[in-house]
């Protein structure tokens, strides 16, 4: 995604209005690891919550990685809503959610969650997460995430029965091919993942920078029978009169932070462009 500069200076003013919270009841007497004193009274783990972390995130997308891992209680800061995340400007109560967390998860492309943290004065453990919904490098994430949790065993339970959702939608899509064949498909560069998933040939990638003249001509030359675009970046028809079918791919999961509904999500849109 495009890199997008937010407010900041709104954050640091809206932290003040926390302080009083934060020296007493939003402190969750946790280090610098996040991770709270035994002493203290904390549960399993080392949490300061009975052995179950609470997560903070910036979007549904780390959300449905932390639910996938094994964690239960996850805040979600961007509403669903929110078309482009990096847009979005936390408000108090999300400096406050921040504030009683174990872990905030982020992603590099979103610039204010370093400055969220610190905003909110808060001793969380602050974990970048690669978002990419490719399996292998999804299933990878799940894993690391429930070791920091403390969750493995859960996340071990959700990637067996991902593998086998993810395996049968494959294998539907393939048995969509029009005339028994791997259509060829061009991705932006955060939907090459739903490319895999229908065991499309991928001739060309664009983005995320504006496509070019240069590029699309490229792009034409190939003749892609799919042209698998971003919904969270779309720039509209990427190639017009190419007699490519584009199909709008959708990397955030719902409200739900359910991670394998973007990919049934992706099967069926699909399976309907093979179909016509």
């Amino acid at each position: 995604m495009a890199r997008t500069r937010v407010r900041i200076a709104s954050l640091l003013a809206l932290s003040s209005a926390l302080a009083v919270a934060l020296l007493t009841g939003c402190g969750n007497g946790s280090d610098g690891d996040g991770h709270g004193d035994p002493a203290a009274g904390n549960g399993k783990d080392g949490h300061p919550h009975g052995g179950k972390p609470v997560v903070v995130v910036t979007t549904s997308w780390e959300g449905a990685f932390a639910k996938a891992a094994g964690a239960e209680d996850v805040k979600v800061i961007v509403p669903s809503s929110v078309h482009h995340a990096p847009d979005y400007d936390p408000k108090p109560s999300d400096l406050a959610a921040v504030a009683k967390a174990d872990f905030v998860l982020y992603a590099p492309f979103e610039p204010y969650a370093a400055k969220i943290k610190e905003a909110a004065g808060s001793k969380a453990k602050l974990v970048e997460v690669n978002l990419d919904n490719d399996p292998d490098k999804a299933g990878a994430e799940v894993a690391r995430l429930g070791e920091l949790f403390g969750t493995e065993d859960a996340a071990k339970t959700w990637k067996s029965g991902f593998d086998t959702e993810y395996a049968k939608l494959s294998g539907e899509l393939k048995g969509a091919w029009p005339g028994g064949q791997s259509p060829t498909a061009v991705a932006q560069v955060f939907t090459a993942w739903s490319a895999k998933l229908a065991g499309a040939t991928t001739v060309g990638t664009y983005g995320p920078e504006a496509v070019t003249p240069a590029q699309l001509a490229e792009l034409s030359k190939k003749k892609p029978a799919l042209v698998l675009d971003n919904a969270h970046m779309s720039t509209g028809t990427v190639l017009p009169d190419s007699g490519a079918r584009q199909v709008k791919i959708v990397n955030y999961p719902g409200d739900d932070l359910d991670l394998l509904a973007v990919y049934r999500n992706a099967a069926a849109e699909l399976k309907k462009a093979m179909a016509s």
